[in-house]
């Protein structure tokens, strides 16, 4: 089963409207149902946003595992919820870079949420 596939069933499962869904998640429902009839593929934001509204891992949505409850250990989980890379005292403190360029706080926020995604993925 694909992205696609996978979002429109879990939105029918709820028993939502396209354009119920479309509000929730801030999008158009000309794009949920491009994504649904998998003419485009949600980016990583909006992939998150999928997984949060419907309580599952990307790994579930991607089709990487049949488990949509697969989750971090406690453990790990409580380290990737304390660890707050975007306060400016820590950038400063591990001056974060690519490519020889200091990352900005909005870089650091979308590395985080990339991170993330992979690690969920990784489960």
């Amino acid at each position: 089963m694909n992205i696609g596939n996978r979002i429109a069933k879990l939105r029918e499962d709820r028993g939502w409207t396209q354009e119920q869904t479309a509000g929730k998640l801030g999008i158009s429902r000309a794009s949920l149902s491009h994504y649904e009839k998998n003419r485009r593929e949600p980016d990583t934001e909006t992939m998150a946003k999928f997984a949060d509204l419907y309580q599952v891992t990307i790994d579930y949505l991607v089709g990487r595992t049949n488990n949509p409850q697969a989750t971090l250990s406690e453990e790990v989980q409580g380290f990737v919820d304390d660890l707050e890379l975007s306060d400016e005292e820590i950038l400063e403190k591990y001056n974060l870079s690519i490519d020889g360029q200091k990352l900005t706080s909005e870089e650091t926020r979308r590395f985080i949420a990339f991170v993330r995604a992979e690690r969920s993925m990784s489960n």
